[in-house]
């Protein structure tokens, strides 16, 4: 079966986003975004909130086309064109929305999304989207976390975990990776024994 797993930037002391939503304080460099592209490239399937997609959206499909594209606009762009996008929102019209390898869901999000998870295909990612991430973390869909802990402490902001109303055990794969930017990546699975 697949598993939905959370890629998430995070301070130290558990902020995915500054109160206003700012993201500035999050370390990338070509290090990480070349560990980032050895997992993703093996990925089929991207999951994404209604805003993070939007972003996405908009800039992802033709970064790598640009005259100033780095080396990581280029393969991400390139990546993000070719995988599947599933998107969680209850704006936008699934039955209206014809945008190529793109699955709306906007209801029954538990069945929808298991459904998807027992199909054949890779792990699939959940990339930021915090209130998504909120979402499937209180109906126990996500499966695992792909957190990057960046060296700053902000003190406020929004955080990963809200509501937790049960216990989550957790396992911590052996793929843990520091980087030369002060940013440890720590890979951990859910334990549903």
């Amino acid at each position: 079966m697949r598993k939905i797993i959370s890629f998430m930037h995070v301070s130290l002391d558990g902020f995915v986003a500054g109160p206003s939503g700012e993201m500035d304080w999050i370390k990338v460099d070509q290090e990480i975004f070349d560990y980032v592209a050895q997992r993703i490239n093996k990925g089929d399937t991207a999951l994404y909130g209604r805003r993070t997609y939007q972003m996405m959206e908009s800039y992802w499909p033709t970064a790598g086309d640009k005259p100033t594209a780095t080396k990581h606009d280029i393969e991400h762009s390139k990546w993000y064109n070719n995988v599947h996008k599933i998107v969680l929102s209850k704006t936008i019209d699934p039955d209206s929305y014809r945008e190529t390898n793109t699955t709306i869901i906007s209801d029954n999000l538990p069945d929808s999304l298991n459904e998807i998870k027992q199909q054949t295909g890779e792990d699939i990612l959940l990339f930021g989207s915090p209130t998504a991430t909120h979402s499937l973390i209180r109906q126990n869909l996500i499966d695992g976390y792909w957190l990057f802990v960046n060296p700053v402490i902000l003190g406020q902001g929004i955080p990963l975990f809200v509501d937790i109303k049960d216990k989550i055990k957790l396992k911590l794969l052996p793929a843990t990776q520091q980087f030369t930017a002060g940013v440890t990546a720590l890979n951990y699975v859910v334990d549903r024994k």
